[in-house]
């Protein structure tokens, strides 16, 4: 009993740290972009600095923090919100660094698509870099630079007048993000049609159709055209990867979030597939074809071939974290067929793998759930199996996979600068 606990102890975790790293990935990008700030260059303003630390709220800066666990400051960069303030020619990225009571303690030019002359000045320049010191965030961000009664650096007027403009433009964006109220919860009819589906499906799952083949062909036509066609809300990699990178939209989609619990919590817990059997419109439809197909036309796949196929669901997994983790310029959703019931924005691909794999379960039962689905195997993995259930090559693959998102975040930098030398 404590083995199969741990055991599916374990699998949670690895779904959880593989969220954990694309969500702490994507919040350092946010604050970072593409030119980082390093802990060498905050060393000019707080020498001893080891660490910097991502700031998830709405500053989007970076804590500086000492070997010894204690906070030195803060540190945020002006670009990329401010990259709208052109001076001579450009926008400039600017340092700026407070102490723990967000007082400015120091400002540095980090970038400038000015001339080299321009930037060199207002570097150069020790009086106009020392405009803020001392003020609070508050007071930076309440003036504009004629009520601050900033003077440009001769030589560079632009340059350090569109500097000062983008300090203070920049510290105004954070709070006005951060006054935002969160918006209400938006609980529409189409959202309790899906909660009752949900129920019902759950009931399914538990106390099954014995006896009452009707009872489950109705269910799946309902799925399909509810959860498929009318809601638009079948379970997807891009759903969850968007939702790893961005957060979970539990207030303006709560009966998607709830969907996505239920398929995720009833196979762990209770070891019933729940959403995969009951819920997911494309398997009911392939189920539905296969049912009513002629047995003749089943085709019985060598065991070898079937053995190569049932790979191709967990290198998708794989492709479907790297593609995510590198922010690479691939639709998600064109690996899977689910945007195929959204007939607004079903594109070419998605369309083509729906029909292909309904075509498919024609001949072979269930033919794209069991060979082409990356979803139905995420929860397949997390699904308990009872007493014979057991750590196996899919519980080594999944740390591999942690292992490749932590690998791919950690070199992201390097990786995209080789990406972008070798395109």
């Amino acid at each position: 009993m404590l083995r199969r606990l741990l055991l599916q102890l374990y699998r949670l975790g690895v779904l959880v740290a593989i969220a954990w790293i694309v969500r702490a990935h994507y919040v350092r990008m946010r604050i970072e972009g593409y030119a980082p700030i390093t802990v060498e260059e905050v060393r000019a303003i707080f020498p001893k600095a080891t660490e910097l630390r991502p700031d998830a709220s709405e500053r989007a800066g970076m804590f500086v923090w000492d070997d010894g666990g204690h906070q030195m400051g803060y540190v945020l960069r002006t670009s990329p919100v401010t990259d709208g303030i052109i001076g001579y020619r450009g926008w400039t990225d600017t340092l700026v660094a407070f102490d723990p009571a967000l007082h400015v303690v120091g400002v540095r030019l980090r970038s400038s698509q000015d001339t080299e002359e321009h930037a060199g000045d207002v570097r150069d320049d020790r009086y106009f870099l020392k405009t803020w010191n001392g003020k609070s965030w508050d007071a930076v961000a309440r003036t504009t630079p004629e009520q601050a009664h900033i003077e440009g650096v001769s030589g560079a007027t632009m340059t350090s007048m569109a500097m000062a403009e983008g300090i203070m433009r920049r510290l105004r964006s954070a709070d006005a993000a951060l006054a935002l109220r969160p918006p209400p919860i938006r609980f529409k009819w189409v959202d309790a049609g899906l909660v009752l589906i949900i129920v019902l499906g759950i009931v399914m799952a538990f106390r099954g159709t014995h006896g009452r083949p009707w009872l489950r062909r109705s269910f799946q036509v309902l799925v399909i055209g509810y959860v498929g066609f009318l809601a638009g809300a079948p379970l997807a990699q891009s759903l969850l990867a968007g939702w790893s990178q961005n957060g979970v939209p539990w207030r303006s989609a709560p009966a998607l979030v709830l969907l996505a619990a239920a398929a995720l919590s009833v196979p762990w817990a209770a070891r019933k597939p729940l959403y995969c059997h009951q819920l997911c419109p494309h398997g009911a439809a392939q189920e539905l074809l296969g049912h009513f197909a002629p047995r003749r036309w089943r085709v019985a796949l060598p065991k070898t071939f079937a053995a190569g196929l049932r790979w191709l669901p967990p290198l998708l997994l794989g492709l479907v974290v790297i593609i995510t983790i590198m922010a690479l310029p691939l639709d998600l959703a064109h690996l899977e067929p689910f945007d195929a019931y959204s007939l607004r924005a079903a594109g070419i691909a998605t369309t083509a793998i729906a029909v292909v794999g309904l075509i498919a379960s024609l001949f072979v039962p269930m033919a794209y759930c069991r060979f082409g689905c990356p979803t139905g195997a995420l929860l397949e993995f997390i699904r308990g199996r009872g007493a014979t259930d057991h750590f196996g090559r899919r519980d080594i693959a999944a740390l591999l996979l942690v292992g490749l998102a932590e690998g791919f975040a950690w070199k992201y930098q390097a990786l995209h600068a080789w990406m972008i030398g070798a395109s």
